[in-house]
């Protein structure tokens, strides 16, 4: 059993491209779930429709990697208004469906043979990254022994840890001013707010595009750090594993999604990579009678479902979250 090994691909998953992904995903829905009361169920949808918006621009349609950007992020803003319109003035629940059926639509959409000219069908979309690649200033990756990143990776981390950055300064700027303690009493009481008369559906609106913002870019820091997307992407697994980091980190919390998402997928690749070695070789530490390697693969998921279960009883605000904070918990 190779701790050090463990332990190495447990800190570079905490740290790497994916932890981004879902860091910025988990992000959006603190914005929608945490602060405003919103459930959103299909993060996954606007993660795939700004990840396939650069692609698209880029490879289908030949236009400049900056506009293919642009064109991606306005894509979720208008994504976020058609689902907002028929469903904000309703109850929750009808979010939520509406939401998770946009997100598998869409993934079956970008995925279908029928639509292969535009998006790739299962194979997806690729080489759309180029411009980026070349804006990379780094000579060579990064080794400091328990970790270690290539040259393309160190350049995908570094911007996308600094859009995790600002995506929290602009949190936390946004939720310390009148707009952001706004949306925190329509959680609390939308009845409330509408009768001291402000325009719920407004803010609603306004806080559902600007998590879709947030999603869309994880969806494009996800197509650039693989170079390929395809519609197999974005599963609606993908949703609630931020909505997963989310839990873990403490929702209404700046820096809980962040948190929440280094501590999910440290758990997620070290439980994994542990039981990956338990299981294999000639003589394993867990004899095949007991569990096989393939029933290994899904025990980190069993394991982390549970942990995540015992927080939800003992501490349902999460690691860094304040009780008063969830409405979930003070209704």
């Amino acid at each position: 059993m190779d701790f050090g090994t463990i332990l190495s691909s447990a800190l570079a998953s905490a740290l790497g491209p994916t932890a981004i992904v879902y860091a910025l995903a988990a992000i959006g829905l603190n914005v929608h779930f945490g602060y405003t009361g919103l459930l959103n169920f299909g993060q996954a949808g606007f993660m795939a429709v700004g990840g396939f918006g650069l692609a698209v621009c880029v490879v289908t349609y030949d236009l400049p990697f900056l506009v293919g950007i642009l064109i991606a992020l306005l894509a979720t803003v208008v994504l976020a208004i058609i689902l907002g319109v028929p469903t904000l003035r309703l109850r929750a629940d009808y979010l939520a469906i509406a939401t998770i059926a946009t997100a598998e639509i869409l993934r079956l959409v970008f995925g279908a043979v029928e639509t292969k000219d535009v998006f790739g069908g299962s194979n997806g979309l690729s080489g759309f990254g180029q411009a980026f690649n070349e804006l990379n200033p780094y000579d060579r990756g990064i080794d400091i022994g328990i970790i270690s990143y290539r040259r393309g990776d160190l350049w995908t981390l570094t911007v996308g840890w600094s859009l995790v950055i600002l995506a929290c300064l602009l949190v936390w700027l946004l939720m310390r001013s009148p707009w952001g303690r706004v949306l925190r009493s329509i959680r609390e009481d939308e009845d409330a707010v509408r009768s001291l008369g402000k325009n719920v559906f407004a803010y609603k609106m306004q806080a559902l595009v600007l998590g879709g913002v947030f999603g869309g870019l994880g969806g494009i820091v996800l197509a650039l750090s693989q170079n390929n997307i395809k519609g197999s992407d974005f599963s609606t697994n993908v949703t609630f594993y931020a909505y997963t980091a989310l839990l873990i980190g403490g929702a209404a919390r700046v820096l809980g999604p962040v948190i929440g998402a280094m501590i999910f997928w440290f758990l997620m690749t070290g439980i994994g990579s542990f039981f990956s070695q338990a299981t294999g070789g000639s003589d394993p530490l867990i004899p095949s009678d007991i569990m096989t390697d393939t029933q290994a693969s899904l025990v980190r998921l069993i394991l982390v479902g549970l942990g995540l279960m015992l927080l939800m009883i003992y501490r349902p605000q999460g690691i860094f979250g304040d009780r008063k904070e969830l409405a979930i918990d003070a209704r």
